[in-house]
């Protein structure tokens, strides 16, 4: 068989082999990397802070898809000055000691993860104004539960509702709460008992458009200047006003001179929980934990559950049944729909 191309011809010839040297094992070891902390992530480019210092990074390349949320603590190269054009390198993220996570819907098998390294979920609820939605409220708690965070309930707009109504739902649970009122007869802001509750700690803010975050953390951190929405008249629902979650230093407390730190994340309409497994939540209640010990293997507790431990310990009187259902009510607002 004849070749396809004649001596003459330029495809006769061999290609050139490659001669490049083969990639080294060898890593950096990155001794002179610095520590900062990621405040705020905006399309690839990330806006840490450094001794004070406001510096902007990029993702290594070796950290592949490894993501790189606010919160984290970091290890970095190159110019950290936080100069004009200055651009840092983040190599590192430090070991995460909580992690806020969802799924865009509840048969979504992707988790994404919100903030990290966050001590304290605020769900952030008005009593008015949009009206509350405990829907809301019992995910965001099955998230914090299942984060290892503890909750907060803050409630806003109390001029024009009665918070004992929505309260007297979360009580058994033993959720604390505040209730913040933010225009005073005299004009002022009453935020006493909610700095206390900050003071000290990281917390991250969520809750649905229109529920006041954005004006909450203006009045915590006077200069953070994020931008205020309003509640549509007809929908009862409110316009994103932040787009990204942000970090921001509060105010040293008066009594105890600790600053502590606020994540403002946007107003979220869906927080799926389908990486959320029952045994974990269930964890979150150490008394009720306890009563579950002699369950069927792959017990969920749910009301409908078979010699579930919880029954026995209701019909023995030994829990409590508000207790009992509220937790039920969790568990079944991880299976319900995820629209807030």
């Amino acid at each position: 068989m004849t070749s396809r191309y004649g001596e003459h011809d330029a495809e006769h010839y061999e290609r050139p082999r490659r001669r490049t040297r083969p990639r080294t094992k060898d890593r950096p070891s990155y001794d002179d990397a610095v520590e900062a902390r990621v405040v705020t992530v905006d399309r690839g480019r990330f806006t840490l802070l450094h001794e004070g210092r406001t510096v902007m990074a990029m993702k290594s390349r070796p950290l592949g898809r490894k993501g790189v949320v606010v919160g984290d603590r970091v290890r970095v190269v190159g110019d950290v000055s936080g100069r004009d054009g200055s651009l840092a390198r983040i190599v590192e993220v430090q070991p995460r000691t909580t992690t806020l996570r969802r799924t865009a819907d509840d048969d979504d098998p992707v988790e994404r993860v919100i903030v990290s390294n966050a001590e304290q979920l605020v769900v952030v609820t008005a009593l008015a104004d949009p009206e509350p939605r405990p829907r809301l409220i019992d995910r965001a708690l099955v998230a914090a539960y299942d984060a290892g965070m503890s909750p907060l309930l803050c409630l806003t707009k109390a001029d024009l509702a009665d918070p004992e109504t929505l309260l007297s739902t979360y009580r058994s649970l033993g959720v604390p709460w505040v209730v913040t009122q933010l225009k005073g007869p005299d004009g002022a802001s009453d935020l006493t008992e909610l700095r206390s509750r900050l003071a000290g700690r990281t917390s991250v803010l969520v809750g649905h458009s229109g529920v006041g975050k954005s004006t909450l953390v203006n009045a915590l951190v006077p200069d953070a200047h994020r931008e205020v929405g309003h509640v549509n008249a007809v929908t009862g629902r409110g316009r994103h006003t932040s787009t990204s979650a942000y970090m921001l230093e509060l105010p040293p407390h008066p009594d105890t001179d600790e600053p502590g730190w606020i994540i403002d994340t946007p107003g979220i309409r869906s927080f799926g929980l389908a990486h959320v497994q029952p045994e974990h939540l269930i964890e979150a209640f150490p008394d009720l934990d306890e009563m579950t010990e002699d369950c069927p293997r792959g017990c969920t507790h749910g009301a409908d559950e078979p010699e579930c431990g919880l029954d026995e310990a209701l019909a023995a009187g030994e829990a409590d049944q508000a207790r009992v259902d509220s937790f039920r009510r969790l568990l079944a607002a991880r299976e319900g729909a995820s629209d807030w």
